[in-house]
């Protein structure tokens, strides 16, 4: 399996390594519930790196780019970032990635836990004689995210950056010893999420920094299992378990955050577009709590049902360490999305009563 250059650095830390997609990487190191409940009071570090990451280059990058994606590259001036799918002609979603717009390229990073999903689709669409070139920077760049209330304190401290007024959907360029840094806002956790995109050269010292910065302000590295339970409670939806070929962007929940309904043609427009004129979405994104410490985790797929009718499907779930409670992101029939519909889940053939909820869970 691939691993990120910081794998030795994640070992001297004593991290439990798992598979996410072909890489290794931390599932956590010691603690987890730990390790969450630092990022929700204070702050933490983890590597992201085995996301994928693309740059698109050339003159027609953005009219390429544009024409495939389903949200609208136009407004975007540099320093800005969106989210955005990519669909089947049948609406649905085959991959999900933020797309940050510098003044020669965009750089493209897949969210989840799925590898780089996105440039091996961009692949079959870049045709011949479109004036774009797509480089794959899985294995050269890497990303460190930084998260908590004091995230802004620790980035300013380790690299004398202040990123007190950097909007939600903002970025900016950092020269990190000769190596140039994307520094971005994002949303992981529910709290306030820095992501550092960068050369693999620079990830070492750019997290022995942060590390030394962070041992007076009660740092601690997590891991895919606080990260999971983390996003869980923000109620974010993740590419693979949530966003995947079962679902379309309207019943996950993302107008106005990851397509656009007036931008013109491309893959899957006019099945968002006919849902939204017709309100014809068939099942919508929701919260579901079982309130009881001792309750299962319900796996994916487990099913969700009102009496006896099977209404839909969980998709996500953790138990909760800043609630104490089981919950979980589920897909049921647009008529039992309403908060507080009583609803069953299966969980090893045991139905576990559940509740459906607003999202997020949690807020900051």
């Amino acid at each position: 399996m691939k691993q990120s250059s910081l794998h030795t650095t994640h070992q001297q830390l004593g991290a439990h390594f798992g598979p996410a997609g072909e890489w290794e990487m931390p599932i956590h190191y010691g603690d987890p519930i730990a390790e969450h409940h630092a990022v929700r009071t204070g702050v933490g570090i983890a590597d992201v790196s085995h996301r994928g990451l693309l740059h698109v280059t050339g003159e027609d990058r953005v009219t390429w780019l544009q024409s495939i994606i389903s949200n609208d590259l136009l407004p975007l001036q540099s320093g800005d970032w969106l989210y955005s799918s990519f669909m089947s002609h049948k609406g649905k979603i085959l991959s999900y990635f933020r797309v940050y717009r510098l003044e020669e390229s965009l750089v493209v990073e897949d969210v989840g836990e799925s590898g780089a999903v996105t440039y091996d689709t961009f692949r079959k669409f870049l045709l011949y004689g479109t004036k774009a070139k797509m480089k794959n920077g899985e294995d050269t760049w890497g990303i460190i995210l930084v998260s908590g209330p004091k995230a802004p304190l620790l980035i300013r401290h380790a690299l004398d950056v202040d990123i007190s007024g950097l909007k939600q959907g903002g970025f900016l360029t950092h020269d990190l010893n000769g190596q140039p840094a994307l520094i971005a806002t994002t949303q992981e956790t529910g709290e306030r999420d820095v992501e550092l995109l960068m050369p693999n050269e620079a990830m070492d010292q750019a997290w022995s920094r942060l590390w030394e910065a962070g041992e007076a302000v009660g740092l601690r590295a997590f891991g895919t299992a606080a990260r999971e339970s983390l996003r869980i409670e923000a109620g974010i939806p993740k590419l693979g378990p949530d966003l995947n070929e079962r679902i379309v962007p309207p019943e996950a929940n993302l107008e106005g955050k990851a397509f656009s309904l007036s931008k013109g043609c491309y893959p899957g427009q006019e099945v968002v577009a006919r849902m939204d004129t017709y309100g014809t979405v068939k099942r919508r994104l929701v919260g579901l709590v079982i309130d009881s410490p001792e309750a299962p985790i319900p796996s994916p797929d487990a099913k969700v049902f009102s009496e006896d009718r099977e209404v839909g499907w969980v998709s996500s779930a953790i138990h909760s360490p800043t609630l104490n409670k089981t919950l979980a992101l589920a897909f049921p029939l647009r008529d039992f999305t309403a908060p507080g519909t009583a609803l069953d889940v299966d969980v090893n053939g045991q139905r576990l009563p559940c509740v459906v909820q607003t999202l997020p869970f949690y807020h900051a």
